[in-house]
């Protein structure tokens, strides 16, 4: 199976319709992949899966992966291992077929009660913060996704990722429960810093304190990443590596 421009198209089924799902199969969509279904339970996610894939199903898990030739876990980490070996047990998965998750802490290994029901497995993770509406497609354009897959299906990954807008980042099996503990600290220091700057200018009276601070950190973070930039490795592990320990198999 391929995936890629003028290529042939799959059928896309959603699991989860929090702030990313709904968000990825509208990306994915665009692309001209088709949405078979989604799921959602709340009456917030329902909405939220209306809103974004309006006229997409929702069906319950089993049909959603019953539907689709590739189906996207976009759910808390926490709660992958035991939805996939529920969906093994009742022989749910279909030979040949993708199953891609979004959480950064997993890499492909989670997948493995499906694997020997012939389920291809990939990892992408987008690292960005998601709101879960419209303006979550623009922030893809220049994100990275965390790819994690075996060597074989690693350009499928890749080719997703740019499809969703994104620029691929290959990160190997033992290394994503480094990277899940770094793009967390990321985000939490991130907030923290923000939230104790602006809290100190308000109470000092200065007015637009979100603008003051915002804009310092942009351009701080700007300048570091730019310094970063030259001492980063030219790629996450050399050649040789790429086609055997990449995979996480």
């Amino acid at each position: 199976m391929t995936v890629g421009a003028g290529e042939s198209r799959l059928g896309v089924g959603v699991v989860g319709a929090g702030r990313v799902g709904p968000v990825l199969a509208r990306a994915l969509a665009g692309a001209g992949h088709a949405i078979t279904g989604i799921s959602a339970i709340s009456e917030a996610s329902r909405e939220r899966a209306e809103s974004m894939l309006p006229g997409v199903p929702v069906l319950d898990v089993a049909e959603v992966v019953r539907r689709s030739e590739l189906v996207l876990f976009a759910i808390p980490g926490s709660e992958l291992p035991a939805l996939v070996a529920g969906l093994a047990q009742t022989g749910a998965w279909q030979p040949g077929q993708l199953a891609i998750h979004t959480a950064p802490e997993h890499g492909i290994a989670v997948f493995a009660p499906a694997l020997a029901q012939g389920v291809i497995p990939l990892a992408l993770h987008p690292a960005m913060v998601f709101t879960g509406t419209s303006l979550d497609l623009h922030r893809l354009v220049g994100a990275t996704v965390a790819v994690t897959a075996p060597a074989p299906v690693l350009p499928i990954g890749q080719a997703l990722a740019v499809e969703m807008g994104a620029e691929p980042v290959i990160v190997r099996e033992q290394d994503r429960p480094g990277y899940a503990d770094a793009v967390a600290a990321a985000d939490e220091l991130s907030r923290a810093v923000v939230r104790q700057a602006v809290g100190s200018l308000r109470e000092l009276g200065i007015a637009r304190a979100d603008r003051i601070v915002g804009g310092i950190v942009r351009a701080a973070i700007d300048e570091e990443l730019v310094s970063s930039e030259g001492a980063e490795p030219d790629g996450p592990y050399p050649d040789d590596a790429a086609e055997g320990e990449a995979t996480g198999g």
